[in-house]
């Protein structure tokens, strides 16, 4: 009896590692085992032939037996695997479907979880996000002995700006100002949206207030670079607000309010930026 060697490769080898390699298999199993009844078919029908027009050797007759059950149990076999194959389709679709669920659930929860923890116009951490990673930062701070810094950042007279040109425009304004805060943003540290026009920044491993100072001043000139808005360019100005831990306070309620103060002192002296102390 001939056997496609090549068929028989395609199902020999490791293990299939998912349902569809499964069926991809079975199904070749199957049209091999299909070509193998055909093959025996075409044979037992031969030797009948030969029978028939001459007188058998002695266990002729018995092999064609044989032969032919064989030949039924290789049908069965092909009936046996066309019902599996056809339970492997019903689950593969079953499992895709569950997939799918599945997936959409996590991103599903990936949405929740942005929304929960980011604010949905400017795409920055919100205030709970900052909090949770100031309480992580101050825990840090304390077990290792380091400085960090908190960064309260107020637009100048963004309500002009919303009463002027409209919420959309001071909507785009924040955007801007939101993805330039984010670019001057080191890996450790976090900018957050605070609320309206006032936004957080904690720095983490403060060494030095010099590094603080430079570092207020860079965001101060990245905030006053033109903005090409639809309206065309607007120039805005900030005042920022810095708390230093431990010195300006041991809490992150302590740090956001005299970061606060410090933003107001720089308000009213047009300082650019101020440090608590």
């Amino acid at each position: 009896m001939k056997i496609n060697q090549k068929k028989a490769l395609r199902v020999s080898g490791k293990p299939a590692k998912s349902l569809n390699n499964v069926l991809g298999q079975s199904e070749q199993v199957k049209d091999l085992v299909e070509e193998c009844a055909e093959e025996l078919s075409s044979v037992n029908t031969a030797i009948k032939r030969e029978l028939a027009e001459q007188d058998p050797l002695p266990g002729v007759a018995g092999a064609l037996e044989q032969s032919m059950a064989i030949e039924g149990k290789v049908l069965d076999a092909s009936d046996t695997l066309a019902v599996v194959n056809q339970e492997l389709v019903h689950e593969v679709r079953e499992r895709q479907v569950l997939e799918n669920q599945l997936a959409a659930a996590k991103a599903q929860e990936v949405s929740a979880r942005q929304a929960a923890f980011h604010d949905a116009l400017t795409g920055l951490p919100n205030r709970v996000l900052f909090n949770d990673r100031l309480e992580h930062g101050l825990a840090q701070a304390q077990r290792h002995g380091w400085a960090l810094a908190v960064m309260f950042v107020d637009l100048n007279d963004f309500k002009i700006i919303n009463d002027t040109h409209g919420h959309a425009v001071g909507d785009e304004v924040l955007r801007m100002i939101s993805a330039r805060l984010k670019d001057n943003t080191r890996d450790d540290d976090t900018v957050s949206r605070h609320g309206g026009d006032e936004f957080l920044y904690l720095l983490m491993e403060v060494k030095d207030e010099g590094d603080v100072g430079r570092i207020a001043q860079k965001l101060v000139t990245a905030i006053q670079t033109p903005c090409a808005l639809s309206i065309g360019p607007l120039t805005i100005n900030a005042s920022i607000g810095i708390s230093i831990f431990p010195r300006d306070g041991a809490t992150a309620e302590a740090l956001l309010a005299t970061a606060d103060k410090a933003m107001y002192q720089a308000k009213r002296e047009k300082l650019g930026y101020a440090f608590a102390s």
